[in-house]
């Protein structure tokens, strides 16, 4: 599948400067497939919260400890 794309010329420059090896082509194919994922990955989130119940994620929380975090995990 072609699409004529037209891009403006900031948007060129930063791919141009981002894009490293790769063909401007392949950059924007890449990101596409990003977007798709990230939106596919959006919709499957929502889908799985529309399934879930408060009582359940208050369930599950209770079984956490109170035990302090080990040092590596502390901010």
């Amino acid at each position: 599948m072609n699409y004529a794309l037209r891009l403006p010329d900031y948007y060129k420059i930063d791919i141009d400067n981002l894009k490293g090896e790769v063909s401007i082509n392949q950059f924007i194919v890449n990101a596409v497939a990003e977007k798709i994922a990230s939106l596919k990955t959006l919709d499957y989130m929502e889908d799985r919260a529309k399934k879930g119940s408060k009582k359940h994620g208050l369930e599950i929380l209770s079984l956490a400890t109170d035990n302090e975090p080990k040092k590596y995990d502390r901010f």
